[in-house]
């Protein structure tokens, strides 16, 4: 058991992660924004904006400048769909998915690097606890007391 109050622990696992996440990212040429983006558009195919923004908890605004990055380096495509012209719908160039494959490799590898010393049912339970830690916090930040 830890003295480290909840916060503390919280972070300091973020932060780490973080770096992980981040240096096997920049090992592919990706920069920080890049890596979640490609985990979403890798899922979902094809997206809007918006939704990407939502998915990584960042600005639409943001997302724009990191999209705009990413197509520059040939990792997306953006195009408008016949009928609605106000949404650019982004997909992934065949370039960007050999990265995202590439990059879910990564996330795969840094989730078994930080789950190392964790049983299976404790990885699960971590997990769920983790999950309900971020719900708690959404709710918290949507209706502060």
């Amino acid at each position: 058991m830890t003295n480290e109050p909840l916060h503390r622990l919280l972070l300091r696992a973020q932060s780490a992660m973080n770096r992980d996440v981040l240096a096997r990212a920049s090992n592919l040429g990706l920069s920080p924004g890049q890596p979640k983006i490609l985990e979403f558009l890798l899922q979902t195919g094809e997206s809007n904006q918006k939704s990407i923004a939502d998915y990584c908890e960042i600005e639409p605004a943001t997302a724009g400048t990191i999209l705009g990055r990413m197509e520059r380096d040939g990792l997306i495509a953006r195009a408008r769909h016949e009928g609605n012209r106000r949404s650019l719908y982004v997909t992934l160039t065949p370039h960007g998915r050999e990265v995202a494959q590439a990059m879910d490799l990564a996330f795969r590898q840094a989730d078994q690097a930080a789950a190392a010393l964790l049983s299976e049912e404790q990885c699960a339970q971590l997990c769920a606890m983790l999950a309900d830690v971020c719900e708690a916090l959404n709710r918290e930040r949507k209706n502060p007391t």
